[in-house]
């Protein structure tokens, strides 16, 4: 990898930091978890687990967290992405 090209777990990082107000935000690539699964890439960065904190995500339901965070992802990283478990709250 090139130092200017960013790991999947950095550009979540990078476009949840530019979206919302953060409290707190992990993310975790648990790919190597799920290696030899069906649909799960040989090259890894496939399976991501989010926590974050936010108060954009006051008064909001659990799916209306989920599209705003699917949403400052975009459709081109959701599309690489072959599992994203989401722990959203205020």
């Amino acid at each position: 990898m090139s130092q200017t090209q960013k790991t999947v777990r950095q550009e979540i990082e990078d476009k949840l930091r530019a979206a919302f107000a953060l409290r707190e935000m992990v993310v975790v690539d648990d790919s190597a978890s799920h290696a030899g699964h069906a649909g799960a890439p040989a090259a890894g960065e496939s399976h991501f687990n989010v926590m974050m904190r936010s108060a954009d995500f006051e008064g909001k339901n659990r799916l209306a967290r989920h599209r705003a965070v699917h949403g400052a992802l975009g459709p081109d990283l959701i599309g690489r992405i072959h599992a994203l478990a989401l722990n959203l709250d205020v």
